[in-house]
């Protein structure tokens, strides 16, 4: 069975290999096929889907354990 958060941490991986490809090609001097805008919303999609597959992965850690996130109290 697949873990909770495997597939946004897989997603993750292969959004910001696109990007570091994109980054090499360019400092290589071949051409980067993304332009600026594209290749900013490809890493920020990567750091989205980094941080839910964790988030996800977390939470189910405090559930098999029977421990509740932590939380700050504000009052």
């Amino acid at each position: 069975m697949i873990r909770s958060g495997t597939a946004a941490l897989l997603a993750a991986l292969v959004l910001f290999a696109a990007y570091f490809g994109n980054v090499a090609m360019g400092a290589a001097g071949l051409g980067a096929p993304l332009g600026d805008v594209p290749e900013m919303l490809t890493l920020l999609a990567a750091a989205i889907a980094f941080v839910a597959g964790v988030l996800a992965r977390e939470a189910t850690a405090a559930q098999s354990k029977n421990i509740e996130p932590s939380r700050e109290d504000t009052a």
